[in-house]
């Protein structure tokens, strides 16, 4: 099972952001929203992801930055969730959307909750 979460695995393009935010789809579990957008294979199933903490919700940077970090671990390691039951690329963009501080155990629970919904989301479709 891979856990990486290298630079290949982020969401860097300026332009596939853009798309993503105009043309894609939403998954909502209270505190997080995945955005997400199939892409054209490039090179075997793939996955660009990137975490927002809004400066709306959360003022301070040091805050933002601590729930972006918690994010990204939650996705690196509940990320089998989708590789395994998913073919194809995607684009996905996860969301805080609650005012309020949040641990790891919680932010995990929900991110594996998302993941599910989204699996069974694409599998009906």
């Amino acid at each position: 099972m891979d856990e990486r979460f290298g630079k290949q695995d982020k969401l860097k393009s300026k332009k596939l952001i853009e798309d993503l935010f105009t043309r894609g789809k939403s998954v909502k579990k209270f505190p997080l929203k995945l955005v997400y957008l199939p892409l054209k294979p490039v090179d075997g199933p793939q996955l660009k992801t990137g975490v927002s903490v809004p400066k709306k919700l959360v003022k301070t940077a040091p805050k933002r930055n601590g729930i972006k970090r918690l994010m990204r671990e939650a996705f690196r390691k509940n990320k089998y969730l989708v590789t395994n039951d998913i073919t194809g690329s995607y684009a996905f963009m996860f969301i805080y959307i609650s005012r309020d501080k949040t641990d790891y155990e919680s932010l995990n629970k929900t991110m594996i909750k998302i993941l599910q919904t989204f699996v069974e989301k694409e599998k009906q479709e």
